[in-house]
């Protein structure tokens, strides 16, 4: 057994798979239809002097995560045909099969190579990549700053006078939003078993992190609630929203409350990374504390595992570990 440590090495669950990013590469680990592991690996993108900035690390940090979980949909998405409606499936493969017997098609075994071949192409084109990035955002902003802002202006119409009340109706109404959003996805057959890749990740981190070998069986006996989960992060960028957001005060015109809000998000986005840094390294009581609702709400986003998608976390995660073992170094 090797000494304990805590790493560097974060992941992301995707579709039927597991991507890694360690401190020199990344790697998605893909189980394909047939079974087959599959891996792709890429350099990690390095930033240089930007960061070792405190608060501008974060908003870097925040963007190029996005970027990279975009890139590893993708190719985990290339594996696997749109789901039909059931009929329409049957009503295709009916007149396939008709087509078949009516006409041998010669081309037809190097249009299946040819598409087999397109499988797993993951080179996305830049601007798609940043078109969805954008809109990635422009949906979170709209969704937890925009409308619980505009439902406050509804309901505390003299807003200057009434600053705190305007606070309280903002916070509970994204609260309520951030909360009733992770329940309702949690419940959707595809998101669990996603949920479930997102599990054996946390789990594959934590076995590595305690110095023992990478095995399906030692991965097991591992929690699957992790302090330093994207989902603590989103609860931290809340909590230092509605704590920001009150500081800089109401103000009767609603569009100088929204304008504000949105200028704020990078600060907000770099000081919840710094505390999630800060609280993933400390083993203090209080600071324990801190990281226990992010705990709790890894209950909605992840689920036990079975064997096989721990076995698709661990090759994802063997292909980044550094040679250096303090490359990684938390």
């Amino acid at each position: 057994m090797s000494e304990k440590k805590m790493t560097s090495i974060g992941g992301q669950a995707v579709i039927e798979g597991v991507m890694m990013r360690g401190p020199h590469k990344i790697a998605v680990a893909v189980r394909k239809p047939d079974g087959e592991i599959i891996i792709d690996e890429k350099p990690t993108p390095k930033y240089g002097k930007w960061t070792k900035i405190p608060i501008i690390r974060g908003v870097i940090a925040f963007i190029s995560s996005m970027v990279i979980g975009v890139q590893a949909l993708t190719f985990s998405a290339s594996f696997f045909d749109v789901e039909e409606d059931e009929k329409e499936k049957k009503k295709r493969e009916e007149k396939e099969k008709r087509k078949a017997e009516k006409k041998v098609q010669k081309e037809k075994p190097k249009k299946e190579n040819d598409d087999e071949s397109k499988k797993g192409d993951n080179s996305m084109p830049p601007a798609l990549i940043a078109i969805t990035v954008a809109i990635s955002i422009a949906l979170s902003v709209g969704l937890f700053i925009v409308l619980p802002n505009l439902v406050s202006n509804f309901v505390v119409h003299d807003r200057e006078q009434n600053p705190i009340l305007y606070n309280v109706v903002e916070s509970i109404v994204k609260i309520a939003i951030f909360l009733g959003y992770l329940a309702l996805v949690s419940q959707m057959k595809d998101i669990k078993r996603t949920f479930e890749y997102h599990g054996a990740e946390h789990k594959t981190i934590f076995c590595y992190e305690n110095g023992e070998e990478l095995t399906v069986e030692n991965v097991k006996k591992f929690s699957r609630f992790h302090p330093r989960c994207g989902t603590s992060f989103l609860l931290f960028v809340m909590i230092i929203s509605i704590i920001v957001f009150s500081l800089v005060g109401v103000y009767q015109n609603p569009l100088i409350n929204l304008g504000l809000r949105l200028l704020l998000l990078p600060l907000v986005a770099g000081i919840s990374y710094e505390i999630i840094k800060f609280a993933g390294r400390s083993k203090n009581k209080c600071i324990t504390w801190l990281n226990a609702p992010g705990k709790w709400l890894q209950r909605l986003t992840t689920r036990e595992p079975d064997d096989s998608q721990m076995e698709v976390a661990i090759a994802s995660l063997k292909a980044v570990i550094p040679e250096n073992k303090e490359d990684d170094l938390w």
